[in-house]
């Protein structure tokens, strides 16, 4: 049996859950545990080593996990400041935990009145999941010590062997008389954080096939061959066998531990690697276009999602998160007013840095709601010590929440990687000019039509939806086209009435941009409108400058790979 000093209690501000060492620096446990990070410390103290004291630990991985009680990636992986002098938790085949009889299993956590801990004794209901992510647990008996707040986090174990079969994130309501819970099982954990499948055994594949296949997945993941982990995984397990799970893969690795954990055949991990070594051992394109200066950068994005929290009108959550290597770290979370945002992004965008591998592209990406496009977030400061605008800084881009999700999002890829296969990928700029007297549904036609892959407006967001026809707007359509890439100045024309006859300025802003952005790939616009906005900001007049407000609306889906959904209000907390 090993030891039981791998069992850590974690408190992040007022927030007290359980955790399990998993190797020397890093420890697991429930995101919903250390939500407070961006504001408060982690602590995590082992109570069988009180010697060892309270190490502070960072979260360095996320499930994706944001806070709703009925979403996915509960979980979180916490680098210890330091490396600790314990053996790590051992872990179960999965399925060991729906064995006949049902075994005993064992939660170790700390509850209210319990500093050095308490045990409960559960069993799993059934081997089925709920929504494909939870695993229903029961009592052992009608007595002994229910799963409280205090026990998020807690490795789920086989009473025999202290080996790890789960993770409890959520448990019924004490007052309610039932005495239920449940645990992520290790099978779904591994989905989030590609390390723990090298430890959770996976009976019935050869253990140099899972490596073949874990390593293949790292060179696809680095050279970005592999952009479509459903279709991989369809072609690899065939019609008939588990569909592709609720949300999606959120990055190839998940789509290689579905079928390492999920599909029965044994050979669909061995198609699924022979597939990944075909693409990434294919022979060059036979005329390969040949190297230009200034080639489309592959960026490294700091994606920065603001949305409204529902706590009230001028209550917003803020997200910082930051990409390597095409997966995602968060940096911070926290809502706040309105008004107290702008200081915030300042401080977890500075943060977010030390996250993005050296010597890549950065690019700030601002996930807003609709109402807020216009925000001037690119005139923001960098910091309370540099007045340098952020747009000035580093290419700055927006775009709306709702491309980032559902067939809006999968239609945009289709756009993005279209414009890739043409000979020479470059944009055109699509006018809309301020008091266009085309209906939104010719203009949606057109564009899809034409093909647009750039549209400009003349008039910014705002100014058009105060117009006579609010409710389908030139710019919502151009949003769902979806047209891959748009632009505006935010202090364009906000008379969409004015005669033909008088000076406009959105019309002057069309004339001037398109100067700067016809014929340029669309992957490098980012890098062209920071080049503008240094140019106004250099100018003797920096205010009367056209470019200084220009906002850029860019988000090619294949940059910012999914998050696994998430779980925002813990039954347990």
């Amino acid at each position: 049996m090993s030891s039981a000093s791998w069992h850590a209690r974690i408190v992040c501000g007022s927030e007290t859950g359980a955790g399990f060492l998993v190797s020397e620096r890093h420890v697991l446990t429930c995101a919903h545990v250390v939500r407070g990070s961006g504001d408060a410390p982690v602590t995590v103290s082992f109570p069988h080593r009180d010697d060892l004291g309270e190490v502070t630990a960072a979260v360095g991985a996320h499930g994706g996990w944001d806070g709703r009680s009925d979403d996915l990636g509960d979980l979180a992986v916490l680098e210890l400041e330091h490396a600790v002098p314990v053996r790590p938790a051992e872990f179960a085949a999965p399925e060991d935990a729906y064995a006949e009889p049902r075994p005993r299993l064992l939660v170790y956590g700390f509850p209210k009145g319990y500093r050095e801990g308490t045990i409960a004794e559960y069993r799993a209901t059934a081997a089925q999941r709920i929504a494909d992510e939870w695993v229903q647990l029961e009592a052992w008996s009608a007595h002994g010590q229910p799963l409280a707040p205090g026990f998020s986090g807690a490795a789920v174990t086989l009473a025999d062997s202290n080996r790890v079969v789960g993770m409890v994130s959520a448990a019924t309501r004490a007052s309610s008389g039932v005495r239920n819970g449940r645990m992520l099982p290790t099978s779904v954990m591994a989905r989030y954080w590609p390390p723990l499948g090298d430890l959770v055994p996976t009976p019935g594949h050869q253990r140099a096939a899972k490596e073949r296949l874990r390593a293949l997945v790292e060179r696809a993941a680095v050279t970005g061959v592999a952009r479509d982990p459903e279709r991989l995984y369809r072609d690899a397990v065939g019609p008939f066998d588990p569909p592709v799970p609720r949300g999606g893969f959120g990055s190839l690795w998940s789509a290689a531990w579905y079928v390492l954990s999920e599909v029965d055949d044994p050979d669909a991990v061995t198609r699924l690697a022979d597939r990944l070594s075909g693409l990434l051992e294919a022979p060059d394109p036979p005329d390969p276009a040949p190297p230009t200066p200034g080639a489309s950068p592959a960026w490294s994005p700091i994606l920065i999602e603001i949305d409204h929290s529902g706590a009230g009108d001028d209550q917003l959550l803020v997200e910082v998160s930051a990409y390597r290597e095409g997966l995602r770290h968060p940096v911070g979370s926290h809502t706040l007013a309105a008004g107290h945002v702008r200081r915030y992004v300042q401080e977890r965008v500075d943060d977010a840095f030390s996250h993005l591998t050296p010597g890549t592209d950065e690019l700030l990406a601002f996930v807003l709601p609709r109402a807020l496009l216009n925000w001037p977030v690119a005139q923001w400061e960098c910091g309370a010590d540099d007045p340098t605008p952020l747009g000035c800084s580093y290419p700055l881009v927006v775009t709306d929440r709702s491309r980032h999700k559902g067939g809006l999002r999968h239609r945009l890829t289709r756009k993005w990687e279209h414009l890739d296969d043409r000979d020479r990928p470059t944009t055109t700029l699509h006018r809309i000019e301020c008091g266009t007297q085309e209906k939104p549904n010719k203009l949606r036609f057109r564009l899809r039509h034409d093909g647009a892959d750039l549209a400009g407006f003349a008039s910014p967001p705002s100014a058009e939806r105060a117009g006579p026809d609010a409710d389908v707007t030139h710019f919502d359509v151009s949003l769902t086209a979806p047209v891959p890439v748009l632009l505006w100045s935010r202090t364009g024309c906000e008379d969409t009435d004015h005669g033909s006859d008088m000076g406009c300025t959105g019309s002057d802003f069309l004339d001037r941009i398109a100067a700067h952005v016809d014929g340029h790939p669309p992957a490098e616009l980012p890098r062209t409108i920071l080049t503008l906005r240094e140019s106004a900001e250099a100018s003797d007049e920096p205010e009367k400058h056209w470019a200084r407000d220009v906002q850029l609306l860019w988000d090619d889906p294949r940059c910012f790979p999914d998050a696994p959904a998430a779980h925002r209000h813990s039954p347990v907390a």
